[in-house]
């Protein structure tokens, strides 16, 4: 498919240059359904990016949608702060019996400002009341989000530069596999841990990403994540999991931790837990940790309610049945079958994938190839973006709802575009 640039004049002229996407998608879209986009010319892409994780049961869904406009139309309530209202009763309601009560979590949810790292914030916040110190541990290429308290436990420093402050109070440790195995995991961090004289003070907590989705898609093991919870249980840190990008499915089960069977003090989710791509958060955490005072951290659009609505009924199409599971991890299948096919094609390339469910990336030894496999795919009518420190890997986050064919049909492009930068 050929793409004619857009008069982007608008863009150019009045838009701060911190914009980005658009950068490496010139096409302005003007609707979206199910796991395609359409230009306003017309041109149609499919979508392996799924706003960053955020649109898991694809563009305007149909289910989702029309509880949403119901609600609208009986003119529910749309803001709320932290009243209480029958759409955030319902969510609640529905999120206990079909997350956590199946699960045996017993959680409280807080409901912070709608966005991932405002989820972060408030879980750092807390594990620093509940234990008294200052310092959290979290580890190398992690990404928490862009406000100052997530920025100091995020790894890239491209994006910690944009503090311009000190970031304080956050020691990074290495991630799984950061040192290729060449030395037992948690040594360096059990090492600081035990010695008066390492310079680390003992930290409140550690946060983690199973899979680290802007660090590069690199997947933690079960048995490291499994040593990372004993190992705070033993030294008296609490355990906080970002779920934010890997959590509501991505991974195959609801919670992406759920595969090593442990159970973290603190998780934070936000992305797709609103459903239809609205804005929400939360943090959940164990009932003792729960030692807030009332509105000690608040946020005017804590009660997004439409948010609720399309959220309760994503949970209840998706989510009651344990179907999804089962097709994320079949698609999974998928996408794995056809990376191994093209590294196998390109064996001068250094390819490798590595990724779990609806995940993946793959990286090549040339570290710009990522960025003209994505260039090349857009052109091809794909969009699918890049992760990594350095951009070096191609990530590929498809709807947790993409059909069969259509996942065929995306990874037959990706396997185009590499081959047309080679």
């Amino acid at each position: 498919m050929t793409i004619t640039p857009p008069a982007l004049s608008v863009f150019e002229t009045l838009e701060s240059e911190v914009r980005s996407y658009c950068r490496g998608w010139p096409a302005v879209f003007d609707r979206a359904q199910g796991s395609r986009l359409f230009d306003e010319d017309g041109h149609s892409y499919l979508d392996f990016f799924a706003g960053a994780g955020a649109l898991n049961y694809g563009h305007n869904n149909p289910v989702l949608k029309r509880a949403l406009i119901d609600y609208l139309e009986r003119d529910g309530i749309t803001h709320g702060l932290d009243m209480s209202t029958v759409a955030k009763r319902a969510f609640l309601e529905t999120f206990q019996n079909v997350v956590l009560r199946p699960r045996d979590l017993d959680y409280k949810v807080m409901f912070p400002g709608p966005t991932g790292t405002n989820a972060v914030e408030s879980a750092l916040k807390l594990a620093r009341k509940v234990k008294g110190r200052e310092s959290i541990v979290s580890f190398t290429n992690a990404f928490h989000g862009m406000s100052l308290g997530s920025l100091a436990v995020t790894g890239n420093a491209f994006k910690r530069a944009g503090a311009g402050i000190p970031l304080v109070h956050g020691t990074p440790m290495p991630f799984d596999n950061y040192l290729d195995g060449a030395y037992p995991d948690f040594l360096w961090f059990e090492r600081l841990l035990e010695d008066q004289g390492s310079g680390l003070n003992q930290p409140a907590a550690v946060i983690v990403e199973t899979v680290q989705g802007e660090g590069g898609v690199n997947v933690a093991r079960a048995e490291w994540l499994r040593a990372l919870s004993e190992l705070c249980k033993r030294r008296d840190m609490l355990l906080i999991v970002d779920d934010i990008q890997m959590g509501c499915g991505r991974t195959g089960a609801f919670f992406s931790f759920e595969e090593a069977g442990i159970t973290p003090d603190i998780v934070t989710l936000s992305k797709s837990i609103g459903g239809y791509g609205l804005p929400m958060a939360l943090t959940l955490f164990s009932p003792e940790l729960d030692i807030w005072e009332p509105g000690e951290h608040n946020g005017t659009f804590r009660g997004n309610n439409p948010s609720f609505v399309t959220a309760t009924a994503a949970l209840d199409t998706y989510w009651a049945d344990g179907q999804m599971e089962k097709q994320t991890l079949s698609r999974g299948e998928q996408v794995e079958t056809t990376l191994r096919a093209i590294c196998e094609e390109h064996p001068t390339s250094g390819a490798q994938y590595r990724g779990r469910g609806l995940v993946w990336g793959l990286q090549f030894t040339d570290k710009t190839r990522a960025s003209a496999v994505c260039a090349r795919a857009f052109e091809l009518g794909l969009l699918i973006e890049t992760s990594g420190p350095s951009g070096e890997v191609v990530k590929m986050l498809p709807a947790l709802t993409i059909t069969a064919d259509e996942l065929d049909e995306g990874l037959r492009t990706l396997a185009r575009a590499v081959r047309e930068t080679a």
